[in-house]
């Protein structure tokens, strides 16, 4: 698929999308939940049709409710087909391995797309501790598993990513670990454990968490009578609002707005909320109301002549964030400097590098030093034509840019934003952008 957007002007208010890693995590959640989960809110991103497919070759029946909502009936057990497909998600691979380990039977895993590239080899070390039979295609997908998954006190490295740690959490919890400690070295993206265990608590998990360095089962035990939500845990759940999608809206509102964003929750553990901080160091106008969140360019309402300016954010915790963060910064005067590009590496492409070649066919300098990435801004961002990289983020950042280019801006591939968010154009054209799209 072939999108052009012109440049122009936003107005008016928009839902923000909904969370694929509160959706993903809740998935997970109803598959290893004895009885029925009702999803509210849920999603239709390719990663959260990835992670319904996967519950349901494991052994969940889902089904769509009149009101848009699903039924997600479980006997709380691991089993079903010899083969589940996790699409194109790394948090979907991740997490469900462990809890694929739950099984006794050989099941084989497969991916698709860039997936398939992206290095594995923690189960390598990690799964054999566990009592799980590996084989790998020399770290990478293909997997195949076979459990069952014994609970073991072990020690991770959290540097890459934090997704490994949440499977973790969610299968000792499922296999009953009464007093077993994971401990972890250096965890990055801290606010996705804190996004795991909110959920798991929703559906009665408690599992202590010393200074995200160690996490320990209740010597209880977890699973209670009536399987691990325990009695009275409420078997209904809401997806919030996905401040990794709403970023882009945000981010667009603060250079071509103003516009309102719904649904999205300061009080949230996601960890890309944290782009309300960029916007508002970048100078932009901010305000939290009652029906919605209003973004412009100007840093007061009414605006007062100021453009925006270049800022300093550190990335490491919410690496998501590179592609908005960096369109924003395009439309800044001076030097951005944002911290964390070692976490961009084995992500759907190499972001830091693509960011950098795409951004540039758009006359932004971007320099790589290390860690740091260094945006030059306030220049004149050119109408070009780039090519998402099959990359949902960077798609949506250069769609994002092309509202106050020079020109119009035309992505190669731009059906690459169905992984997460599949409703953007059609949102950027609900808040006003001429959108033009080619199958």
């Amino acid at each position: 698929m072939i999108t052009t957007i012109h440049p122009g002007v936003l107005g008016g208010v928009i839902l923000a999308p909904a969370s694929k890693s509160s959706m993903q995590r809740a998935c997970a959640a109803a598959l290893l939940r004895a009885g029925e989960t009702v999803i509210h809110h849920p999603g239709h991103s390719n990663d959260d049709k990835a992670a319904l497919r996967v519950i349901q070759a494991l052994g969940a029946k889902v089904e769509t409710l009149a009101d848009g909502s699903l039924l997600v009936s479980s006997a709380g057990k691991v089993g079903g087909a010899e083969e589940v497909n996790c699409g194109e998600s790394g948090l979907g691979l991740r997490m469900f391995a462990p809890i694929i380990g739950l099984s006794d039977r050989a099941i084989r895993v497969v991916g698709e797309g860039s997936l398939v590239r992206r290095p594995m080899d923690f189960f390598d070390e990690i799964f054999p501790q566990l009592g799980i039979r590996l084989v790998s295609n020399g770290g990478k997908l293909p997997l195949e598993i076979q459990g069952p998954l014994q609970p073991r006190d072990i020690e991770i490295d959290g540097s890459l990513s934090s997704q490994f740690l949440t499977g973790l959490l969610f299968g000792f919890a499922a296999a009953g670990a009464p007093g077993v400690t994971i401990r972890v070295r250096d965890l990055k993206s801290k606010p996705y454990i804190d996004l795991t265990l909110q959920v798991m608590k929703h559906f009665g998990w408690e599992i202590g968490n010393d200074n995200y360095e160690a996490f320990t089962f209740p010597k209880a035990g977890t699973r209670k009578s009536d399987g691990p939500a325990g009695a009275n845990a409420a078997r209904d759940y809401t997806i919030e609002g996905d401040w990794s999608g709403g970023a882009f809206l945000l981010v667009a509102g603060a250079i071509a707005g103003p516009v309102t964003v719904r649904g999205l929750d300061t009080s949230s553990t996601q960890a890309d909320k944290a782009i309300v901080r960029a916007i508002c160091d970048a100078g932009a106008f901010f305000e939290d109301r009652e029906d919605g969140m209003v973004v412009g360019p100007a840093a007061r309402a009414g605006g007062d002549g100021r453009g925006l300016h270049a800022f300093r954010f550190d990335a490491t915790d919410c690496p998501d964030l590179f592609p908005p963060l960096v369109a924003l910064a395009s439309f800044c005067s001076g030097t951005t400097e944002i911290l964390g590009v070692s976490r961009l590496a084995h992500k759907e492409s190499d972001r830091g590098v693509t960011l950098q070649d795409e951004f540039g066919k758009m006359g932004v300098k971007i320099e790589l030093d290390g860690n740091r990435m260094l945006v030059h801004g306030g220049g004149m961002v050119k109408g070009a034509k780039v090519h998402s990289r099959h990359d949902h983020r960077i798609a949506m950042a250069c769609a994002v840019a092309a509202l106050k280019a020079a020109g119009p801006v035309t992505i190669e591939e731009a059906d690459a934003i169905n992984k997460s968010y599949p409703d953007f154009y059609f949102h950027l054209q609900q808040l006003g952008a001429q959108v033009n799209i080619q199958a």
